[in-house]
């Protein structure tokens, strides 16, 4: 959208400042005009002492509204000023003030450019041809009073050069100054302008980061609350299944409820210091987890009925602790979602591989097959967390049933992350180091 035209509108304390203006030149003008009759300003031939008066509040009360109207008051104060010297008006300082005042505030105050110019150039023009004329005819009046014609270096023709350059500075410095208020007013409007939107982008900014805050806190509440309450209800299901056969056996699953009770009463007082800590990063990291600790979700897995298998594939390298915090939620939400719905019978593979361009967490696991992946919160989650880490991800059904997670995050030699993100690809396993566990219920 084009930005608007910038305009001028004087306010309610500038229009009170211009009525100031216009008393205080009057009151000067009146001064003015009488020092000037007794200093017999143009001799015998000035016009009376009350033309003066009059010529005082001709070229002073204009002023008092030349914000709003200032063409008409240019022209006004000019016409003035022009009978007032035509007739040798006793009064010449605070009219040359007045004029000056009104060509400014044209120039500064005109919202129509072009108007602006044409009144001001039309004004300037009309007094320097009436200058002309006059300066020619009481040259040629001075050289018929001499015995010579005046010579080019006469004194009279020096006083009249004088006038002359005098008028253009005067003139001259009337429209710059004018135009140098317009421009400097119009750069301060762009600036608040810029200002504001600059306040508003912050103000949205402030709103997205919020916005953001609160899904991390959602991400992080979700994979802490979900996997250990799924744990729980499976094992509270065993228990159930078992406590009248085997009393024993159902003492052992409760104490593994009570187990991840604790993990997560932990991992949410985790969660909750980072929130606390000021200018701390919920996504960074409300655990201490590492990638090592993969290895208890494989064996709480099994704990709660799903078989999982546990492959360290690579030499590992140290990773950034978001990266670690972020695979392992990935980890230990599809862990959880296989638990929900693979069925009976299913198990699962865990594979972290470590190689020359990044770490990748794979899990897999078999059980019921999947037509169309059903969009959800968790996956959401994983996805958002594999991108924060510069990563992608990839879940796809298995043609035997089950699905297959793959999380890749792209490391520099440090062991930093990367910012260009690449596409999840297979790998082989790489022969230096190969570290396996499997556990089974």
């Amino acid at each position: 959208m084009p930005a608007a035209p910038f305009t001028r509108i004087p306010s309610v304390r500038e229009q009170r400042g211009d009525l100031v203006l216009a008393a205080v030149m009057f009151v000067g003008a009146v001064l003015s005009a009488a020092l000037s009759t007794v200093a017999e300003i143009y001799g015998d031939t000035r016009a009376e002492p009350w033309t003066a008066l009059v010529y005082a509040v001709a070229v002073t009360a204009p002023l008092a509204v030349r914000r709003r109207w200032p063409a008409p008051v240019a022209v006004a104060i000019s016409l003035a000023y022009f009978l007032a010297i035509t007739f040798q008006v006793p009064e010449i300082y605070v009219g040359n003030i007045a004029m000056f005042v009104s060509l400014y505030t044209v120039g500064a105050w005109m919202n129509n450019r072009r108007a602006a110019m044409i009144v001001r150039v039309s004004i300037i023009v009309g007094m320097f041809v009436w200058l002309i004329i006059t300066m020619y005819r009481q040259a040629i009046e001075e050289a018929d009073k001499a015995e010579v014609a005046a010579g080019l270096l006469s004194p009279y023709l020096a006083f009249m050069l004088i006038q002359l350059l005098l008028n253009v500075l005067y003139f001259g410095g009337a429209y710059y100054f004018g135009e140098r208020s317009w421009h400097a007013e119009q750069e301060r409007a762009v600036l608040e302008q810029r200002t504001a939107e600059l306040e508003k982008e912050r103000e949205v900014t402030a709103a997205q980061a919020v916005a953001l805050d609160r899904v991390r806190i959602a991400r992080e509440l979700h994979d802490v609350v979900a996997h250990h309450v799924s744990v729980m209800g499976v094992q509270a299901g065993a228990a159930r299944l078992v406590i009248d056969q085997d009393p024993e056996k159902s003492k052992s699953i409760l104490t593994g409820i009570e187990a991840s009770a604790r993990d997560a009463i932990h991992e949410l007082r985790q969660l909750l210091e980072t929130l606390r800590t000021p200018g701390g990063e919920t996504t960074d990291v409300a655990s201490t987890v590492t990638l090592d600790d993969i290895r208890s979700l494989v064996e709480a897995s099994t704990e709660a009925g799903l078989p999982t298998h546990y492959v360290v594939i690579g030499e590992p390298v140290p990773v950034p602790s978001i990266v670690a915090v972020n695979l392992y939620r990935i980890a230990q939400e599809s862990l959880t979602n296989a638990r929900r719905h693979a069925g009976v019978g299913a198990t699962a593979d865990v594979r972290v591989r470590y190689d020359d361009d990044g770490v990748e967490v794979e899990i897999v696991n078999t059980g019921r097959a999947v037509a169309v992946l059903r969009p959800g919160l968790g996956q959401l989650g994983m996805r958002e967390r594999a991108a924060a880490s510069g990563g992608t991800l990839d879940v796809a059904p298995r043609a035997a049933g089950g699905l297959r997670v793959r999380a890749r995050v792209p490391l520099t030699g440090d062991g930093s992350t990367q910012t260009a993100q690449t596409e999840p690809t297979a790998h082989t396993a790489p022969t230096e180091t190969l570290i396996e566990t499997s556990t089974t219920s």
